[in-house]
């Protein structure tokens, strides 16, 4: 079971769920979830809007090609020099 996101200027957006032929992929879907809505058993005309996510059901190898890699920018921590005085207390107490 995976959940499939539909991204503005997505190929889906405007498609029926039929015409996204994920039926062809053995992926079905289970549920659409629009703003506040949730709506079980979406019918297959059912026009896919920006936003839209479907929970699906089908194997994982077939759903990994229908979402999008992620490109996440990684986190360097900020790095700053400690004030003098804490170095010297560090070294002091490192002796001690």
């Amino acid at each position: 079971m995976s959940e499939i996101y539909i991204p503005e200027g997505s190929k889906f957006v405007g498609k029926t769920i039929a015409g996204t032929r994920l039926d062809e992929h053995d992926i079905n879907v289970l549920t659409l979830y629009r703003g506040s809505k949730i709506i079980p058993n979406p019918r297959h005309d059912r026009v896919l809007e920006p936003n839209d996510k479907l929970l699906c059901f089908g194997k994982l190898e077939a759903m990994r090609g229908m979402v999008p890699a992620k490109t996440r920018r990684r986190r360097q921590p900020d790095i700053g020099n400690l004030p003098e005085d804490a170095t010297t207390a560090a070294s002091v107490e490192a002796v001690e």
